[in-house]
């Protein structure tokens, strides 16, 4: 197959700086590379555009293919001769996600980075949530050493340079590919990118630079908080790496059952029993409420499921003034033993009311669904 000329290849002009090969590259490899293009000639594409910048970025090989053209660059094989030592074209790799190639570890190593987050659960009843409440809470954290400040090392000794490495953090191999001599640059596996080694760890950190302790911590939690609600404490998660930040503490709530009161969004429910009696002739009763004992009218001729209103008496909202309501449902109980006396008024109250009956059109569940607003 007849082989494309190099500078078209690159898309540039003969006199093309190195500079402006350079960046031709960049852009063409990020465009061919086989696992960010598809395309089923891409790889070869890639391989023609690597051997294309492999000469013409070579000043030897450039003149000898400027004056003999594909001749001037191949071998005694017949083959072209290039090689190209990718490490100033670090950028193009990590587009790619090969951070080993050509990348400085050490320098990524060492950039500050942000501690990670920590996660607390912490339990409320349920007037805490309703009514908010400050909680002490213990964490358990890393802290910088005490005894070394951080370095890692035993008061009195120090860090020493890298033998491996010679303190870059970083070690070179040459492997030969399908598109020639690859320089691949790596982790140090001594002082894993650091540049320096530990002689004599610290006794109290054993050379983390970090020790666990236990942190005391005062949170205040607002009212109208629910179960899954989250409480940001920034900077209080794990210290930060080479001067990074601490990460955030994130206070995880869960709220425990209450014995009378459901949540349904910001208004508070309570299923409340009454009698036959207090359900047709109405009544005045005492009723629970989070905010203590409260007088609750019942008309008279309430049915089953009705729902009576006590406003304001709900979960404060969390982020505007105001609170919900207590939505009262009414069941009717009828009485399973009757006394003597009970029962002949029972029987005198059936002859008047009759022995009539009416089917339902609706359930009692739909209806009550409708009653509380789905």
């Amino acid at each position: 197959m007849t082989q494309r000329d190099y500078y078209e290849v690159l898309g540039v002009g003969r006199n093309a700086s190195n500079d402006d090969l350079k960046t031709a590259f960049r852009q063409k490899a990020r465009q061919f590379h086989p696992d960010v293009n598809k395309d089923a000639d891409a790889e070869e594409k890639f391989k023609e555009l690597n051997e294309a910048y492999a000469v013409l970025s070579d000043a030897d090989k450039r003149a000898a293919y400027d004056r003999f053209g594909h001749a001037g660059v191949r071998g005694a094989t017949g083959m072209p001769d290039f090689s190209v030592d990718f490490s100033d074209l670090s950028d193009i790799f990590d587009f790619f996600g090969f951070g080993s190639f050509g990348r400085s570890s050490r320098r990524a190593r060492n950039t500050p980075r942000r501690g990670a987050d920590l996660q607390h659960r912490l339990d409320l009843t349920f007037e805490e949530a309703v009514f908010g409440v400050e909680k002490e809470i213990d964490i358990n954290r890393d802290e910088v050493c005490s005894t070394c400040n951080g370095s890692g090392a035993e008061p009195g000794t120090s860090r020493t340079r890298c033998s491996a490495c010679n303190g870059t953090g970083e070690v070179r191999q040459v492997r030969q590919t399908l598109l020639g001599s690859m320089v691949q640059v790596t982790t140090c596996p001594t002082c894993g990118g650091q540049g320096e080694t530990i002689s004599t760890p610290c006794h109290t950190c054993q050379g983390r630079g970090v020790e666990r302790k236990m942190r005391r911590k005062v949170v205040t939690v607002p009212g109208g908080v629910d179960s899954g609600t989250q409480i940001r404490l920034a900077g209080e998660g794990q210290p930060g790496m080479n001067g990074g930040p601490h990460g955030n503490l994130y206070i995880v709530l869960n709220v425990k059952p209450h014995e009378y009161f459901k949540r349904r969004d910001n208004d508070i429910l309570l299923n409340l029993t009454i009698n036959v009696a207090q359900a047709a002739l109405g009544a005045e009763v005492q009723i629970p409420t989070i905010d203590g004992p409260a007088t609750l009218k019942i008309p008279a001729g309430s049915q089953p499921g009705k729902v009576l209103r006590l406003r304001g008496k709900g979960v404060p909202y969390l982020r505007s003034n105001g609170r919900g309501d207590q939505l009262v449902l009414l069941n009717v109980e009828v009485p399973v033993r009757l006394n003597t006396e009970q029962r002949e008024l029972f029987e005198q109250l059936a002859k008047s009311l009759g022995s009539e009956v009416h089917p339902v059109e609706r359930s009692f569940i739909d209806w009550l669904k409708d009653a509380l607003g789905g």
